[in-house]
């Protein structure tokens, strides 16, 4: 989602500057996955690698962190207002847990507006969009398809 920053995006925890094995500085930043398996994670790792050698940083180091968990709680409100701006639906709050993970194998609820018209008139589509974060839907006022950003 090029509309999104790292950071926008939540997935962007920290950056440091440590000092290297040579003596030498080391720009340290961590990042979370958004879920297990997330295939964008090593082409996050690379943008973020070389927009700090492209800014002047010729040493950095990525490092995954996994505690807490990532969030689509942790999009930011200009990271929702972007993805609105590109035709996506941004998420909802995200479901909240306590204890296990029950499996349900029911349809899953969900209510996103029409990132285009604004309609709460939406209907499913498909479970899967371009990527498995997302969902497929179809806005049954204005009839354009769109794709929403899961709740995680």
């Amino acid at each position: 989602m090029p509309m999104l920053t790292l950071a926008d995006l939540g997935v962007l925890r920290g950056v440091d500057v440590e000092p290297g094995p040579d003596g030498g500085e080391v720009v340290v930043a961590s990042i979370a996955p958004t879920y297990t398996g997330c295939p964008a994670m090593a082409t996050m790792r690379d943008d973020l690698v070389h927009r700090l050698n492209d800014a002047g940083f010729g040493r950095v180091d990525v490092r995954v962190v996994l505690d807490p968990p990532w969030s689509s709680d942790w999009i930011s409100e200009r990271g929702r207002a972007a993805l609105r701006a590109a035709g996506l639906s941004p998420p909802g709050p995200a479901p909240r847990r306590t204890g296990p993970v029950a499996l349900t194998l029911g349809p899953v609820r969900r209510a996103p507006a029409c990132p285009r018209c604004g309609s709460a008139a939406t209907k499913l589509t498909s479970e899967f969009g371009a990527t498995a974060c997302k969902a497929l839907y179809r806005c049954t006022d204005c009839l354009e398809p769109f794709e929403h950003v899961k709740e995680i």
